[in-house]
């Protein structure tokens, strides 16, 4: 009789198209490392694109943060933001703007490189229950991930430069616009993409 658990859990859109169940355990490590690699590129380089938006510029670093943990699940999309993270703090060039270095983990940004980490991984654990296969409930999903990105890198900010200054100005208010863009392209992406390997399926 399964668990409630077990019940609930839904694989992730990785698992369905690459992982799977074939292969020795040493293979799936390898591919979970790999993937785990692969991801960690991919929002390196999302981090450095730029989309030209009022009143600042939108980056695809966090729509990238937010695509991994709801492809890969909350582990390994937690394990790929953990070895972004230390990428960036071994001095590789993988942050917004090209930066490195353990520097940036005392900087104003640093507790929404930290939020990265929840943000994924509470996707992964949404899209585990078959958010990502919904339109509402996907756009819920990358609601409670923005909070949770959000929260971290507003405390530290606040914390940094003082409650008195325009904390929500400087660190909220400016991205508002862009993180809804994000939210629609992975809420239009995602239940399509379930919906095509439906069909591949059959």
């Amino acid at each position: 009789m399964k668990t409630q658990s077990q019940v609930l859990h839904y694989p992730s859109l990785t698992e369905a198209l690459v992982l799977g169940s074939s292969g020795s355990s040493t293979q799936r490590t390898i591919r979970y490392g790999l993937l785990a690699l692969a991801g960690s590129v991919l929002i390196a380089i999302c981090a450095q694109i730029s989309v030209p938006l009022f009143p600042v510029p939108m980056t695809l670093q966090t729509f990238a943060v937010f695509l991994i943990g709801l492809t890969y699940g909350w582990r390994l999309g937690a394990v790929t933001i953990a070895l972004y993270l230390a990428e960036g703090a071994f001095g590789l060039p993988v942050f917004a703007g090209g930066k490195g270095g353990l520097i940036e983990f005392i900087s104003p940004t640093a507790g929404f490189k930290f939020g990265f980490l929840l943000a994924a991984t509470a996707c992964g654990w949404f899209a585990e229950r078959g958010f990502d296969r919904s339109y509402t409930k996907l756009f819920a999903a990358l609601l409670v991930g923005n909070i949770l990105l959000y929260a971290p890198g507003l405390l530290w900010l606040g914390s940094l430069i003082g409650w008195d200054k325009p904390v929500l100005e400087y660190g909220l208010y400016p991205f508002i616009l862009g993180d809804l863009l994000k939210i629609a392209m992975a809420v239009l992406l995602l239940p399509s993409a379930w919906k095509y390997v439906n069909r591949l399926k059959q």
